[in-house]
């Protein structure tokens, strides 16, 4: 396969996907802001979504304040921010024409249709002269449908070759950064200094945490008691049978990079990096990551998992 090609497939992916954990993010973040001051600052919360969605330093050279109808603006809508809703799908399908013939007929339907609808989005939107409520809901969740589509059509419908596994790879690492960044964000930026772990606040923050990476229910399942910050993290970082963590993430990056690796007859620094990242997850617990402190844990997974996109690139993806 061309570096080109394999490039379009994974950018497709990681697009897709962080569109689809924008949508999530404003969403939840949209509850919390809801509540009464009681439980929630939604100063606070819309601070922190900027943080972790990355865009907190651009914010600031176009709005004065995160309020909630600049914040949903920015990271929807607004063409001067890169890794905006509406930016990830143009950029997913710009990327998916460059490579309509890897593409499966539904997953190629299932982006332009995004696009159509984004356009239509727009046109009302520039008619009103505002966003929208109801319609902002029903654009994210067309947004979390063309993701599953995408995702779903491609398990589903793509021959297993190299096509299927960078596509396949672009996802994992795009996931693991956003499950990453979202714990970093609760843990340093939700929780009001005054406020006990554990009290209402906490909950609602957490809560909110589990429903961006669709987790809430898993979360009952797996522990079947109240929500603590601990079981969340460990949730989001060790169990292998949640999706969205990052062991899971790791797991299936290691499984589609050796993929990569044999049908191409070699290995490289990328699946090495990938293994070592999860070696090091397997290695460790929970009280071990609280202890050594949460904040620096994620951190370095983050900067580990930007060495290895760069690693990935410069391995196959630069031609």
């Amino acid at each position: 396969m061309l570096s080109r090609t394999a490039d379009n497939l994974y950018w497709v992916s990681r697009y897709l996907e962080r569109a689809d954990f924008l949508a999530r993010l404003i969403e939840a973040s949209s509850r919390i802001a809801a509540l009464p001051k009681t439980y929630a600052s939604a100063q606070d919360e819309w601070q922190s979504v900027l943080i972790a969605s990355g865009a907190d330093e651009t914010f600031y050279e176009h709005f004065p304040e995160p309020d909630e109808a600049s914040v949903i603006a920015y990271l929807a809508f607004d063409a001067r921010n890169p890794s905006s809703i509406r930016n990830c799908i143009e950029f997913a399908r710009t990327n998916a024409r460059a490579v309509r013939t890897a593409l499966t007929v539904e997953m190629w339907e299932g982006i332009n249709s995004a696009w159509l609808e984004l356009k239509k989005f727009e046109a009302v939107q520039k008619e009103l002269g505002r966003i929208d409520r109801e319609e902002l809901i029903k654009f994210l969740e067309y947004v979390k449908q063309t993701s599953s589509l995408y995702d779903g059509s491609g398990y589903r419908t793509m021959l297993r070759n190299d096509a299927y596994y960078f596509s396949r790879l672009g996802v994992y690492v795009e996931r693991a950064d956003n499950t990453a960044r979202v714990l970093d964000v609760k843990y340093h930026v939700l929780l009001p200094e005054q406020e006990a772990v554990g009290g209402s606040v906490d909950y609602f923050q957490w809560t909110a945490i589990l429903r961006s990476v669709s987790a809430l229910t898993a979360y009952h399942w797996v522990y079947r008691e109240s929500i603590k910050p601990w079981n969340v993290a460990d949730l989001l970082i060790l169990r292998q049978e949640m999706p969205r963590s990052l062991l899971s993430c790791c797991d299936n990056i290691v499984r589609f990079l050796d993929a990569i690796g044999n049908q191409y007859g070699r290995q490289g620094p990328a699946q090495r990096h990938a293994r070592n990242m999860k070696r090091r997850l397997e290695s460790t617990s929970i009280k071990d990551i609280f202890q050594s402190g949460l904040h620096e844990f994620v951190d370095g997974f983050v900067t580990d998992n930007n060495r290895l996109g760069t690693e990935i690139a410069e391995q196959y993806l630069i031609g």
